[in-house]
């Protein structure tokens, strides 16, 4: 299992970062990730393995005035 935003999802052998998020719908344009409290860059989200037991924090980043 992982914990994704504090919620469990199953973990399987070969997650990535870009998975985590198709699995959980995350398609805002602007996300910003961090993996057992370390920031994701965007370019590494296909090639980031989550493994079992990781903590993944996903945080839609909004502009605004």
């Amino acid at each position: 299992m992982i914990k994704v935003n504090g919620k469990e999802l199953p973990w399987t052998e070969g997650l990535t970062v870009r998975q985590v998020l198709l699995q959980k719908g995350y398609t805002f344009p602007l996300l910003a990730v961090k993996l057992n409290g370390k920031s994701v860059p965007k370019d590494k989200y296909e090639t980031t393995p989550v493994q079992d037991g990781d903590q993944v924090q996903v945080i839609h980043l909004i502009s605004g005035g």
